[in-house]
């Protein structure tokens, strides 16, 4: 039972933080997508004039002020703000440009369970790989397979992702065509076929994101547990003739965690911006492939959708964590 305390200096404080990120991060959304030298609107009409469509001027002026009310750009930049955040509470961005008129969300429900899926998946696995690779190859640095490990390790992370998933793609797809290039995603139905369907289409996209992400854990670990086995605790417990296994499992890995939860929490910012190149490689049907669309189009309310999405996921997935943390260390509760 958390105490009175516990909930007025580190629960309300985390939850007054989190609204505040979200209207902060969704309303620099709404500016900085206002700034794009991109207009929707002649946007659109520009494509109607080059399919050759002849359409009477005061028709344009009309459609014109329906797409202005269709994209939220009607009023001066004030009004469209109010507007904007009714439009976001109702959960309303309007219809896509490049699919038009299928509204916006229901683009979104299609592609977001696919990226969450994808990278939440692959960001707890490869945290979870990571701490206790890294926590072996600290704890048995003069072991010669853990030095050996370690330098392979260093060599592999700087390697760009791009090229690294582009590897992974030709390996697995060419030269050991054991997976598809790209694959049909239309699952309809929930069944051991359509699981197994799922799973084939994702293991490329998250092996190359698992791959990298536990060499980046796997380090952080291991040099975390070097200030570790320098605490007097694992110093004391080595003299007590505690064995090995049990100074590793209860003093080093423990504490490793500690840690290594901040820096789950911090790389929760990365899981989404992971998502575009991720997705775009390996023709992914996740928000990634959405948001490049939306770029490539000029889809200003898809853009401006996903982005805020994202910064509502980001920041619920930190708050969650952090919430976590206090089971984890029960120092924070009191």
């Amino acid at each position: 039972m958390y105490s009175l305390e516990f909930i007025k200096k580190y629960l309300l404080p985390r939850l007054i933080f989190y609204i505040l990120t979200i209207f902060v991060g969704l309303s620099l959304t709404f500016f900085l997508t206002r700034f794009l030298p991109i207009d929707p609107i002649q946007q659109v009409l520009g494509t109607l004039s080059f399919q050759g469509s002849y359409m009477d001027p005061e028709a344009v002026k009309l459609l014109e002020k329906t797409l202005k009310e269709l994209f939220g750009l009607t009023g001066n930049l004030v009004e469209q703000f109010y507007n904007f955040w009714k439009r976001v509470l109702r959960g309303d961005w309007g219809p896509s440009l490049y699919q038009f008129p299928t509204p916006i969300i229901d683009l979104i429900r299609l592609a977001l369970p696919w990226t969450v899926g994808l990278l939440s998946t692959a960001t707890f696995i490869s945290w979870l790989l990571g701490l206790i690779i890294g926590s072996l190859l600290g704890y048995y640095r003069t072991k010669r397979w853990s030095r050996y490990l370690c330098r392979v390790f260093i060599a592999i992370r700087p390697f760009p992702y791009y090229l690294f998933a582009l590897l992974i793609l030709i390996l697995f797809t060419y030269l050991i065509p054991a997976f598809p290039l790209g694959g049909s995603f239309r699952i309809i139905g929930f069944n051991l076929t359509n699981i197994i369907r799922i799973i084939k289409n994702s293991f490329l996209p998250a092996l190359s994101l698992i791959i990298l992400w536990t060499i980046g854990y796997s380090l952080n670990s291991y040099f975390i547990v070097q200030d570790i086995l320098m605490t007097d605790y694992v110093k004391f417990a080595k003299i007590g003739g505690v064995s090995e296994g049990r100074i590793f499992r209860r003093y080093v890995l423990k504490n490793t965690m500690l840690p290594q939860m901040t820096l789950l929490t911090l790389s929760m910012g990365h899981i989404f911006g992971g998502a575009l190149i991720t997705e775009s490689v390996f023709s992914y049907p996740g928000l990634g492939t959405l948001a490049y669309r939306a770029i490539v189009s000029g889809d200003y309310n898809l853009l401006l959708a996903i982005t805020s999405f994202s910064v509502v996921a980001v920041t619920t997935g930190t708050l969650v964590v952090d919430l976590l943390y206090p089971l984890v260390d029960p120092r924070v509760r009191y």
